[in-house]
C-alpha cells in the first residue's frame, strides 16, 4: 500500500469531509498510514489481516483510559473495513511541546508494567516474529529468495529460544513496540500512541527495544542510562537478553522487505541488514530509510 492508495481507502470510508481527506496529511506510512485532518487522525492499515489488531487497538485505548494511563484516545468506537483495509479513527493529539526522549518512554512502561491483564478482552503473546512470513510474502521477488530463507530459518530459531526463556520480571500487559516514535509529548505530558502491539508477555519485550536501539541505531548511551534509571532495572543484565535482540532483529529486518518493492532505499537498507546478520556483527548501523 503506496500513499495513494492509502488516500483512495481514506476518502471511501467517509469518515472525513471530502476536501478535508482530499487535504489530510500523512504523518507515517508503515504497516498503517496515518493521516490527520483538523482534530481527527485516521489511520488506515496495510491489508485486511490487520482488522483483528485494529479492533484490539481500540479496545486497549479504552482500557487504559479506564486505568488512567496517559495515551491516545479512540474517536470512534468501531473500526471500520473499506476495500479490504482497516480503518480506525483517533482524537488527534496536540502539536508536540519537544522531542521524546528515551525516559519518557520508561516512565510510561513503569505505568503499563504495574496494570494487570485487563477483564474485558484478552491480550494476545507478543507475536515478534508473527510478521515475518507475512512481510517477506509483501516482498515477492524483489528480495533475494536466499536471504529470505535465512530469515525463516532465524525466525524458527528465535522464536523456539524465547519460547524456553525464564523471565526476571513478572509477565504482563507490554506496550510490544516501546519506541520513542511511540510517544508523544504534548503540552499535558508524555503519552502512548500506537497501541496495535499490546500483549501479554515478558516485560522484557519492552526493555529490549530501547538496548537495541542503542546498538543498530545510534541512541547515546547516556540516553539508554536515563531510560534504564528511570525504569530502575537494566535488561542487559538478564541472561535471555540476547535471544529477544536477536528476535527483534529477524523482525526489524523483516519489517523492511515489504516496503522494497516500492522503495529502492529500502531494499538497500534489507540488504545492508540481512548482510550484517550474516555476518554475526552487531555493531552495523541500521538507518531509517
Amino acid at each position: 500500500m503506496d500513499e495513494a492508495r492509502a488516500r483512495e481507502v481514506l476518502a471511501a470510508a467517509g469518515v472525513l469531509p471530502g476536501a478535508a481527506a482530499r487535504e489530510a496529511r500523512l504523518l507515517a506510512l508503515g504497516e498503517n498510514a496515518v493521516f490527520a485532518a483538523g482534530d481527527l487522525a485516521v489511520k488506515v492499515g496495510r491489508d485486511a489481516e490487520l482488522l483483528d489488531r485494529a479492533r484490539r487497538e481500540l479496545a486497549v485505548a479504552l482500557w487504559l483510559a479506564e486505568a488512567g494511563v496517559p495515551a491516545v484516545r479512540a474517536a470512534e468506537p468501531a473500526a471500520l473495513i473499506v476495500d479490504g483495509h482497516p480503518v480506525t479513527v483517533w482524537h488527534r493529539l496536540p502539536d508536540p511541546v519537544r522531542p521524546t526522549e528515551p525516559r519518557d518512554v520508561a516512565a510510561l512502561l513503569r505505568l503499563v508494567h504495574e496494570l494487570p491483564l485487563p477483564a474485558s478482552f484478552e491480550l494476545p503473546p507478543r507475536e515478534l516474529l508473527g510478521g515475518v512470513e507475512r512481510w517477506l510474502r509483501l516482498a515477492g521477488d524483489v528480495i533475494d529468495p536466499a536471504d529470505a530463507a535465512y530469515l525463516r530459518e532465524r525466525r524458527d530459531g528465535f522464536a523456539s529460544a524465547a519460547a524456553a526463556l525464564t523471565p526476571h520480571l513478572t509477565p504482563g500487559p507490554i506496550h510490544g513496540d516501546a519506541l520513542p516514535r511511540n510517544v508523544h509529548v504534548g503540552p499535558d505530558g508524555p503519552v502512548l500512541i500506537d497501541l496495535e502491539t499490546f500483549s501479554a508477555d515478558l516485560r522484557e519485550h519492552d526493555l529490549v527495544v530501547m538496548a537495541l536501539s542503542r546498538d543498530r541505531y545510534g541512541l547515546p548511551a547516556e540516553a539508554h542510562d536515563a531510560f534504564t534509571a528511570t525504569y530502575g532495572w537494566d535488561v542487559r543484565e538478564w541472561d535471555g537478553c540476547a535471544v529477544l535482540r536477536g528476535a527483534r532483529e529477524t523482525a526489524s529486518c523483516a519489517w523492511v522487505a515489504q516496503h522494497a518493492p516500492s522503495n529502492p532505499k529500502a531494499l538497500a537498507e534489507f540488504e545492508r541488514r540481512v548482510a550484517s546478520l550474516r555476518d554475526g556483527d552487531p555493531t552495523v548501523r541500521w538507518y531509517p530509510f
